[in-house]
């Protein structure tokens, strides 16, 4: 069974009030069809920094957020994780205050998780951004885990509803 690291941006989606603004609503709807219809087809798996960022912001919501986490097992924290994300800054691919970003990256990395779930577009799901990090990857001789949005991982879906 293939593995998918849960990333911060999608329980956020998951426990946020319905949306008025389209692409956000959209969003919400693709991560609950995710959620309820495809997640027990994988190995769900989240890291300490997920945990972390879950559990910041409005106190009521970081609860409802780690509830949805609860049960997701957590992958060890292992020194090399902050020096593939050392290695992912350096070359200035991710701005320096989204260094948890390349945490997220390279904890899927070392830990050989195929894929990455995650909203973030701005800075990890980014189509200018990953062809660096995966070359990035390559060089240091680690396997590249694909990037993804629910929307891009739910199965062969025809429903429209």
């Amino acid at each position: 069974m293939n593995a998918v690291y849960i990333e911060t941006s999608i329980v956020s989606y998951l426990r946020q009030k319905p949306s008025t603004q389209v692409v956000t609503a959209a969003r919400q709807l693709l991560t609950h069809r995710w959620w309820d219809n495809e997640r027990q087809h994988y190995e769900l798996v989240v890291s300490q920094y997920v945990i972390d960022e879950a559990s910041a912001g409005d106190p009521a919501l970081a609860v409802e957020r780690l509830e949805t986490l609860d049960g997701i097992p957590l992958l060890p924290h292992a020194p090399e994780i902050p020096q593939i994300a050392n290695e992912i800054m350096s070359p200035g691919v991710l701005p320096e205050k989204v260094q948890v970003d390349a945490l997220h990256i390279a904890a899927v990395a070392h830990h050989q998780i195929q894929y990455l779930l995650t909203w973030n577009c701005k800075h990890i799901a980014n189509a200018k951004i990953l062809p660096r990090i995966h070359e990035l990857l390559a060089k240091l001789g680690i396997p590249i885990p694909i990037i993804c949005t629910p929307e891009e991982l739910l199965g062969d879906d025809t429903e429209t509803s």
